[in-house]
């Protein structure tokens, strides 16, 4: 970053005690200036000036650095390996060994899309199968409005374009110009504001202990700088049961093939423990 966008950045940090000093730099560079249009600041040092006494534009800076755009199956390659083959596989595992609830955890889930998508996928091999198995999906994010978004599962047609008309039909009542997700799909979802780089807990407090059989950690990873990249790994991979699966972005693999994650399928983004 150059010396106005560091000003900027301790700036917000002394007088609001906000630290977004762990974000990628390019990204907090880009947030900068999409907040300079939109203020109409000439310049950086008129933007810094206008942050200097103002709580309300802070905000809206720290707002427009949360990464809330997602979609329902998201990555078509991920989703068809989770559909096919992992999915299925952990619930045959629950079978063979006599353990009744499979523990899922969405991590920057955003809006509910990718957490609502993993959620159709298992409701539909559950609802295949004999045996009674219990589902948790424990969806987190930073963004307490992002969170209430979620919980509510309302959404716009167009952002059910990735689903095809039977899932439509079966997941998803429709309210005018809406969808809103049924009550049966959101049974099994815990969803809470949960921080990443909190010290004091080290999964989301509604799981208890962790043992995910599948962490997802999707499209959030570059945006940060490498140290905490790192740290949001290391308390997402602790939280894995044994052989459990980390999913993350298409862009986000070598991430994780550096971070001594071994990637189970080729291009899937789907990954265990070396």
């Amino acid at each position: 970053m150059n010396e106005i966008n560091n000003k900027i950045a301790k700036i917000l940090t002394n007088n609001y005690g906000i630290d977004v000093l762990n974000y990628d730099a390019v990204f907090l560079n880009k947030s900068i200036h999409k907040r300079l249009i939109e203020t109409q600041c000439s310049s950086e040092a008129d933007y810094y000036k206008l942050l200097e006494n103002n709580a309300f534009e802070a905000d809206r800076f720290i707002h427009s650095l949360q990464i809330s755009y997602s979609e329902f199956f998201r990555n078509s390659l991920t989703f068809s390996v989770l559909e096919k083959i992992i999915l299925p596989s952990i619930v045959m595992k629950k079978i063979k060994s006599n353990r009744n609830e499979i523990r899922i955890w969405s991590a920057a889930c955003a809006a509910g899309q990718e957490t609502y998508s993993i959620a159709i996928l298992l409701k539909e091999i559950l609802n295949s199968v004999s045996e009674k198995i219990n589902l948790r999906i424990f969806a987190t994010d930073q963004s307490e409005s992002q969170i209430n978004e979620a919980k509510e599962g309302v959404f716009s047609d167009s952002a059910l374009n990735c689903l095809n008309l039977r899932r439509t039909k079966q997941w998803f009542e429709k309210k005018g110009d809406n969808y809103i997700v049924k009550q049966e799909l959101k049974d099994n979802i815990d969803f809470s504001v949960f921080d990443l780089f909190s010290e004091q807990y080290s999964c989301p407090p509604p799981s208890i202990f962790g043992d995910f059989d599948l962490v997802i950690c999707a499209n959030l990873l570059f945006y940060f700088k490498p140290e905490f990249r790192k740290k949001i790994i290391t308390k997402t991979g602790n939280c894995l049961s044994t052989n459990g699966y980390y999913v993350t972005g298409e862009t986000e693999r070598e991430i994780l093939i550096n971070a001594d994650f071994e990637e189970v399928y080729p291009q899937s983004s789907i990954f265990q423990k070396r």
